[in-house]
């Protein structure tokens, strides 16, 4: 695909697109709305959440329909901002970006014949400017966020979130605050440091990060951009599955293997489609995917809320698993995700974390993809699932891969073996 010279403005063509996709148009959102009960909330203001729970955006669809048609968006240039009457900010502003482009969905026949299946693909999220999902959310948040007058951010994170944040907090020109727990993988470190964020290691996990965050507000008048702690992160994570409709053709896979933390992406998606059916954009308005949202089995709090038929999930103790991405022992939008696996007819399942280094080595070297050690915890559970029956040997099945691999040198050490240059062993090479 052909991308915009300037990935970091809107170039000429693209401010004379019709209207209403980068004119003075105001915006396509018809108001914000709590989660947990339906308030109905005013969209233009900053607002994080409501009784404690997450918001929603809520769009006026018929005015899409009127502006736009899957013909037109196709047109568009091939990154975030091609749905942008699905997006929150005004159409008038301008997204605060790096470039992030549609990423591939990757057919995997090698993989696929391994494991039984004859349409495997992966959506490999890696190759955003990041190098993982989290370029989506923080994409859209930070956008809102400068648009809303906000100077100063602030969030917790497992590891891609806090540099995802520090990244567009730069490209905007805003002052961000990290907090991580001590354990997060070094790259992460790296990376909110290169970017200028005041970058803090705690001696405990992610909730305890965002504790901080939370006591923070007022007497360091940040903004809080914790995962669904505000409502945009979500809106720009919702791209995913406008991305998986467009590239099949606006239909939608048999199943998805998604690595739930916060679960961000999960539930965005499942907006999304639910959107792009009432738009009347999907060949078959009345099918969806089932959803298999995947966990560690060292942090699992969504599987136990699934498997005990819980609406609300329990802070998991002792989380630990080398897959960071996945070491979240409580999720404010819990109830989201269930609702969603649950109205999907799919699952919430563990991985074992014997595995993820396998995983991570067979699925990289059988494809050429770079796969995180959370999307190894997908395959992991995949396998079984097949084995099982629950995944048919025909169903179209996507696996997210949320991030590259080299962002996670502690989680697959290696050490090379020696060649002496002077006493070259051809023997041994090839064993």
């Amino acid at each position: 695909m052909a991308f915009p010279k300037d990935q970091g403005h809107w170039t000429d063509d693209e401010k004379r697109l019709p209207v209403p996709y980068a004119t003075a148009m105001s915006h396509f959102v018809s108001h914000l709305e709590a989660a947990i009960d339906g308030t109905v909330l005013p969209f233009g203001k900053l607002a994080n959440m409501h009784n404690g729970r997450p918001i929603w955006v809520r769009y006026n669809l018929d005015k899409i329909r009127e502006a736009v048609t899957p013909t037109e968006i196709a047109k568009r240039p091939p990154n975030l901002w091609r749905y942008r009457e699905l997006l929150p900010l005004p159409s008038d502003v301008e997204p605060v970006t790096l470039g992030e482009g549609m990423t591939p969905l990757l057919p995997c026949p090698r993989l696929g014949g391994q494991l039984g299946l004859s349409q495997l693909l992966v959506k490999d999220e890696s190759q955003l400017p990041t190098g993982s999902f989290k370029s989506r959310g923080m994409a859209a948040a930070v956008s809102l966020a400068k648009w809303l007058g906000v100077k100063r951010v602030a969030l917790p994170t497992a590891g891609n979130a806090g540099g995802a944040a520090a990244a567009y907090a730069a490209r905007a020109g805003l002052e961000c605050f990290v907090f991580m727990p001590q354990d997060t993988p070094i790259v992460n470190h790296f990376e909110v440091n290169l970017y200028g964020a005041k970058a803090f290691r705690v001696n405990g996990l992610i909730n305890d990060c965002g504790k901080i965050v939370k006591d923070g507000a007022e007497r360091m008048g940040w903004f809080d951009l914790s995962t669904l702690k505000e409502p945009y992160r979500l809106e720009g994570k919702k791209t995913m599955g406008l991305e998986i409709a467009e590239q099949m053709n606006w239909t939608l896979p048999d199943v998805i293997f998604y690595p739930t933390g916060g679960g961000t992406g999960l539930i965005g998606m499942w907006k999304a489609f639910h959107e792009l059916a009432k738009l009347g954009w999907l060949r078959d308005n009345t099918r969806f995917p089932r959803l298999i949202s995947c966990q560690a089995e060292g942090c699992a709090p969504i599987v136990r809320a699934f498997e005990k038929g819980e609406r609300f999930a329990e802070l998991f103790p002792n989380a630990k698993t080398v897959a960071s991405g996945l070491r979240v022992p409580v999720a404010v939008g819990d109830f989201m995700i269930l609702d969603a696996i649950r109205a999907s007819g799919g699952k919430a399942a563990t991985g074992s974390e014997s595995q993820i280094g396998e995983w991570m080595r067979r699925a990289s070297s059988a494809e050429g993809i770079s796969i995180c050690p959370e999307t190894a915890v997908c395959f992991d559970i995949l396998q079984r699932m097949v084995a099982s029956g629950e995944v048919k040997s025909d169903e179209r099945v996507v696996v997210f891969n949320t991030g590259a691999a080299p962002k996670y040198l502690e989680a697959l050490p290696v050490e090379l073996p020696f060649v002496d240059k002077d006493r070259v062993n051809w023997a041994v090479l090839g064993e």
